[in-house]
C-alpha cells in the first residue's frame, strides 16, 4: 500500500492513479477515500493524476488517539502534498473533506493549489452560535455522538437513507450504495469518528473562506438532509472571492453516487475551465 508518515508518527494510506495535473481528493466523515472512485476513474482515464488519502482514523490508515481536529487533518493533507510534492493542485473537499479543504488553505495558502471544488461541504460553519445563529441546534450533533457511541453499526446502516435521499420518493439508491457507505464507516475507528463529529459541526470556516483566493466551485443538493444547502453553501460562496455555486434540484448529500455522471461532468468542465 501507497502511505506517508506524518510529523506525529502517524501512517496515512493513500491512493495515486495516472499521470498529468493533480487533482487531489478529501472524503467525508465516516468514509474513506474510497467514496471517490467513481470520480477518480472518470479523471483518471482522461489524463489527470488522481490521489485520495484515507483521513486519520478512516479507511486503512492508523487510528490515532490525538490529532482528530481539523488544524491536523489541514496539516497531514498539507504533508501528502509535500511529501508528493505536487504543484498546479485542484483540491476536491466532500462534506467533511470540504471543511479540511478550507482549513488547508486558510492555514497552508494556495501555493501548491490552482483551483478548488466544495461538494455538500460543511463550511462555514454548521452548529449554531452567538456568532452564527442560524445554525443548527447542538442537540443535533449530540445525536449523532449518542448514535455513533451507542451502536455505530446501525447508526451508520440508519444514517444511508438520508445521506442518499433513500427516503425520497422515486429514489433510485441501491443496496450496494448503502452497503459501501456502511463498510467504509465500520473500517474506522470509532475514537477518531467520534472525535470528528466535533469538527465538522463546531469548526468556524469563516477566516479560512475567506482567505481563499484562487477560483472556488460550490456544488451542493438542494435537498441535502445531512449537510442542509441554507446552512452551509448559499452562505459559504459569500465569503469566497472568487466563489461561485452550482445547485443540484433534488441532490441528496451522497452526490458522488446518486449523481456521479453530472458531477464527474462538472468537474472535468471547472478543472478545464
Amino acid at each position: 500500500m501507497s502511505t506517508i508518515t506524518t510529523s506525529d508518527g502517524t501512517t496515512l494510506f493513500y491512493k495515486d492513479w495516472g499521470r498529468g495535473q493533480p487533482i487531489v481528493f478529501s472524503h467525508g466523515w465516516p468514509l474513506s477515500s474510497d467514496a471517490w472512485e467513481d470520480q477518480m476513474m472518470f479523471l483518471g482515464h482522461r489524463g489527470y493524476r488522481v490521489i485520495a488519502h484515507d483521513r486519520r482514523g478512516h479507511g486503512r490508515s492508523d487510528q490515532s488517539w490525538q490529532g482528530n481536529d481539523m488544524d491536523t487533518y489541514a496539516d497531514d493533507l498539507a504533508a501528502l502534498l509535500s511529501a508528493l510534492d505536487l504543484r498546479d493542485v485542484v483540491l476536491v473537499g466532500h462534506s467533511t473533506g470540504g471543511g479540511e479543504v478550507a482549513r488547508y488553505l486558510g492555514r497552508h495558502g494556495s501555493g501548491r493549489v490552482a483551483k478548488a471544488v466544495l461538494v455538500g461541504a460543511v463550511p462555514p460553519t454548521m452548529m449554531k452560535s452567538a456568532a452564527y445563529p442560524q445554525g443548527l441546534p447542538k442537540e443535533v450533533f449530540d445525536g449523532i455522538r449518542n448514535g455513533v457511541e451507542g451502536d455505530r453499526s446501525q447508526f451508520y446502516k440508519d444514517l444511508t437513507v438520508p445521506f442518499f435521499g433513500a427516503n425520497r420518493p422515486g429514489s433510485k439508491v441501491t443496496q450496494g450504495m448503502r452497503d459501501a457507505f456502511w463498510r467504509q464507516g465500520m473500517q474506522g475507528s470509532l475514537k477518531s469518528q467520534y472525535d470528528c463529529i466535533r469538527q465538522f459541526s463546531e469548526t468556524d470556516f469563516t477566516a479560512d473562506l475567506k482567505a481563499m483566493d484562487i477560483p472556488t466551485l460550490f456544488i451542493h443538493g438542494d435537498d441535502d438532509q445531512i449537510v442542509p444547502i441554507q446552512h452551509a453553501a448559499e452562505l459559504a460562496v459569500k465569503l469566497v472571492p472568487q466563489g461561485r455555486l452550482s445547485i443540484y434540484e433534488g441532490g441528496p448529500h451522497g452526490l458522488a453516487a446518486t449523481h456521479k455522471q453530472r458531477l464527474n461532468a462538472d468537474l472535468l468542465a471547472f478543472i478545464e475551465g
